[in-house]
This record gives structure tokens, C-alpha cells and sequence, in this order.
């Protein structure tokens, strides 16, 4: 089978188009520094969110705003996002985003906290997506939360699970490529949990939480 071409890869992340709110929550991430989840990513993060009827969602890295505009337009109407973000800077942008979007107040928790922190905090097994996407060393940490916060049927995912391509090549043994490919193979042999690797954008780790 033939690798994946750059057209094709262009192609599907393009496949779902950003409207004008998600292209100005990426001017401000941007502008803030923080990268955001790309179109392909999003779009998936979406399909999972209204295939789960996603009430409750915990999102580990706000960062502008675009994960997690994708997130809720996936959700039911009463949906409720809880995002967490070391930043406040990049939580006022996410919460202008989200005001622009017409999303209600009630349907967002902006939490400002060290995710491992905030995480222990919250209920156990009444989430139905975890979203990780912060700190890459951190990631293991995120998923024993992760496991502790999801109902059964829930999903978590990991954006960032190829690391510029840096994963998949055993010669790169840095500490976030440890540590991203180490979470891999970890979440993969867990008999608790069902996976898949997703190749768009910078990759997409899965996984449900078997009944």
C-alpha cells in the first residue's frame, strides 16, 4: 500500500471547511502562540462528540478556543464544555470565540489551573470525552484521569499522537517523542480500552472505555 500523498492529505484536511469564527479563533492562536488542532482534527473531534451525544466533555488545553468550538458544535444543545488551561490569556480568547460563535454562557467552564490540578477535582465516571491536549509529558497522567473520569462507552483522545512525524521514527528519542510514543503503546495493549490512531493532522490517538 502506498503512503499517504500531500494531496490527499491537503484534501482531507480541507474536507470540512472553517467558517469565519473557527478562521478568527486561529488569528488569536496565533497571535497568543498556542497551536491549535488542525481542520482534519477537529472535524474528527466533532463526528465523535454527536456520535457520543456528548453532555459532558472535558477538554485539557483550551488554548484559543478552536478545539473546542468543534467540540461543542458536535454536542447536544445541552452540552457542557469543561476546559482547562494553564493560561488565562488564552482562555479570554477562547471566550470571545465561543461568544461569537452564539454559544450560551452555561455550556462552558472555563477553568484557569495546572491540569493535574484541576483534573482530581472532578467527578468520576460522568464524562463521556476527555480531550488531551496540553502538556506532552504529561500526557500518561492525563489518561489515568481520563479513565477515572469517563463512563463506560466514553472515548479519550490525544491530539499531537505523531509529533511532526517524530513517533513513528525509532531514531527520535527525545522527551516528548518518548513520551507521546510510549502513552501509544500503552493505550493500545490496555485491555480496559478499544484504540485507533488516526493520521490527520498531527495525529489522533482514540481509544473507548469498554462497558
Amino acid at each position: 500500500m502506498s503512503g499517504q500523498k500531500p494531496a490527499t492529505w491537503a484534501y482531507t484536511e480541507s474536507f470540512v471547511r472553517e467558517d469565519d469564527v473557527l478562521e478568527r479563533a486561529r488569528a488569536r492562536a496565533e497571535e497568543l502562540g498556542c497551536v491549535p488542532v488542525h481542520p482534519g482534527v477537529g472535524a474528527a473531534l466533532r463526528v465523535l462528540a454527536a456520535a457520543l451525544s456528548a453532555r459532558s466533555v472535558v477538554e485539557i488545553g483550551t488554548g484559543a478556543g478552536v478545539s473546542g468550538l468543534w467540540l461543542l458544535r458536535g454536542m447536544p444543545s445541552d452540552g457542557v464544555l469543561t476546559t482547562i488551561d494553564i493560561e488565562p490569556e488564552h482562555q479570554r480568547a477562547a471566550k470571545e470565540a465561543f461568544t461569537e460563535a452564539g454559544i450560551a454562557g452555561n455550556r462552558t467552564r472555563l477553568i484557569s489551573g495546572r491540569a493535574l490540578d484541576v483534573l482530581p477535582r472532578l467527578t468520576d465516571g460522568v464524562y463521556d470525552l476527555v480531550l488531551c491536549d496540553a502538556a506532552k509529558p504529561e500526557y500518561e497522567d492525563y489518561l489515568d484521569q481520563a479513565l477515572r473520569l469517563l463512563r463506560p462507552g466514553g472515548v479519550v483522545a490525544f491530539d499531537n499522537a505523531l509529533w511532526h512525524d517524530k513517533v513513528a521514527d525509532p531514531a527520535q528519542r527525545d522527551e516528548t517523542t518518548t513520551a507521546i510514543r510510549e502513552l501509544g503503546k500503552r493505550v493500545r495493549d490496555d485491555e480496559r480500552l478499544v484504540s485507533a490512531l488516526l493520521p490527520t493532522g498531527d495525529g489522533l490517538l482514540t481509544a473507548v472505555l469498554r462497558g
